[in-house]
């Protein structure tokens, strides 16, 4: 149990580097929580600064949510060592201890860590934001479609096990909640679609 507490510290303290946020401030002398969305995710720092500032955002919170799963195996061993991390780190990057607990939303880190945990499932759920996010051009749909997805997944192609299939269901519950705010904006069709001039670098 010691061994389960702290893998989730470790990999909430992990989430917690908020990369947008220190991006932003060493490279833009701002806070990407001020402008756009107000959120330090990948898809705000790309509307507001560019794709390479989103790049880096994107792989930074991948890499915290692999170390967390490499921390939890660690400690705790196997499948459930790994959830325990992502967990962890999907938490502080939502709510960092560093950064007056406002974050993103997990979609990156939750991403990054669960492909080595379970990868052809989170790869599949990945495919699936891409298709949602092709044909809508709606971000957050894709995102709550993967949400939903992977559990699914997981439950559908693994043993039974109360521990797995429930960390699994709360991770992808908890990125749907920190999706709310936007599946109000996709009820009421105020919610902003991705331009993808801005992946090409082409204008329109």
């Amino acid at each position: 149990m010691l061994r389960m507490i702290l893998t989730l510290v470790i990999g909430y303290l992990l989430g917690s580097i908020s990369t947008g946020v220190l991006l932003s401030r060493l490279v833009k002398n701002s806070d990407i929580r001020s402008q756009g969305s107000g959120n330090s995710g990948t898809t705000n720092m790309l509307r507001v600064h560019g794709r390479a500032m989103a790049l880096s955002t994107f792989v930074g919170d991948i890499l915290k949510g692999i170390i967390a799963v490499f921390v939890g195996k660690a400690l705790v061993g196997g499948t459930l060592g790994g959830l325990l991390g992502v967990a962890g780190a999907v938490l502080g990057h939502s709510y960092p201890i560093f950064f007056g607990f406002k974050g993103g939303k997990g979609i990156a880190t939750s991403f990054g860590a669960l492909l080595f945990v379970f990868p052809w499932q989170a790869l599949t759920a990945f495919c699936v934001f891409l298709l949602i996010v092709f044909f809508t051009h709606y971000v957050s749909a894709g995102s709550i479609a993967a949400a939903v997805t992977f559990p699914l997944l997981v439950v559908l192609s693994t043993p039974y096990d109360p521990l797995i299939w429930g960390l699994s269901i709360l991770i992808g519950g908890f990125v749907i909640y920190r999706h709310r705010g936007n599946i109000v904006r996709l009820v009421q069709h105020r919610e902003s679609r991705l331009d993808f001039s801005s992946l090409t670098g082409k204008k329109k």
